[in-house]
C-alpha cells in the first residue's frame, strides 16, 4: 500500500524556521521525483519545491527561493523541505507528491504551516 506521510508542521512567527518530512512507503521511492505543493485558504494547490529522481536537481517557485530547501534521504525514504525565513503569505497546507513517468502520482495527506505573530 502506498503511503505519503508528512510531518513537521505546526505555528511560527514570521522569521521563523521549520523543517517538514514526508516518509513514503509501498514504491520505489528512489525512482520518483518527488515535490512540495502548498494550498492556501481559497487559493489553489502550488508547486513549492521539487527533486529529481537521479540527478537529485532542483527547483523552487520564485516566492520561496533563498529561502527554502528541499532535499531527499533515498535510504530513508524520505524528503525533506527546510524552510526558513518564514512570512505570513506562507501559511497553508503543504502536501508532498511523488510522481514518475507513465506512472500515477502519489500524494500525502498534508501538514498544517502557519505563520503568525
Amino acid at each position: 500500500q502506498v503511503q505519503l506521510v508528512e510531518s513537521g508542521g505546526g505555528l511560527v512567527q514570521p522569521g521563523g524556521s521549520l523543517r517538514l518530512s514526508c516518509v513514503a512507503s509501498g514504491f520505489t521511492f528512489r525512482s520518483y521525483a518527488m515535490s512540495w505543493y502548498r494550498q492556501a485558504p481559497g487559493k489553489e494547490r502550488e508547486l513549492v519545491a521539487a527533486i529529481g529522481s537521479t540527478t537529485g536537481s532542483t527547483n523552487y517557485a520564485d516566492s520561496v527561493k533563498g529561502r527554502f530547501s528541499i532535499s531527499r534521504d533515498n535510504a530513508k525514504n524520505t524528503v525533506y523541505l527546510q524552510m526558513n525565513s518564514l512570512r505570513p503569505e506562507d501559511t497553508a497546507v503543504y502536501y508532498c507528491k511523488a510522481a514518475r513517468y507513465n506512472s500515477p502520482d502519489y500524494w500525502g495527506q498534508g501538514t498544517q504551516v502557519t505563520v503568525s505573530s
